[in-house]
This record gives C-alpha cells, sequence and structure tokens, in this order.
C-alpha cells in the first residue's frame, strides 16, 4: 500500500493548492502536520503564479493499494 501526506492550502489569490509529500510517517499526527503547513505558510516558502500560501484549509493521508494481475 503506498500513502501519501497532502497538504491542503489556500493563497491570497484564494484558489486552493495542495502539495503532496510521498511516504509520510506512520504515526503522523493532525498536531504535526498543521505544525508543517504553518511553517511552510510563515516561511512563504512557495509561490504560486504570484501569490503566497495564506490558509491552511486541510491536512489528510491518502492511501492507495496496487494489485498486479499478472
Amino acid at each position: 500500500m503506498t500513502k501519501t501526506l497532502e497538504m491542503v492550502f489556500r493563497t491570497t489569490a484564494g484558489n486552493q493548492v495542495s502539495i503532496s509529500v510521498p511516504d509520510p510517517k506512520g504515526d503522523l499526527t493532525l498536531a504535526q502536520a498543521q505544525a508543517v503547513m504553518q511553517d511552510i505558510i510563515d516561511k512563504n516558502v512557495f509561490d504560486i503564479k504570484g501569490n503566497a500560501l495564506a490558509e491552511k484549509v486541510e491536512a489528510r493521508i491518502r492511501s492507495r493499494d496496487t494489485v498486479a494481475l499478472v
């Protein structure tokens, strides 16, 4: 099973963008994810078409199973 942490933000223009991180820690908590998201916002790490990330919207873990049909 493949897991991905998806962090969803709102930009200063009001658009939503997501940042995906593969293979997050198995014991990752919402508080830890939110702290990282706030750090990304505070440090203005990303510029999305001239707009900064302004607000945390959601943090989620997405799981995907792959079954080979051989």
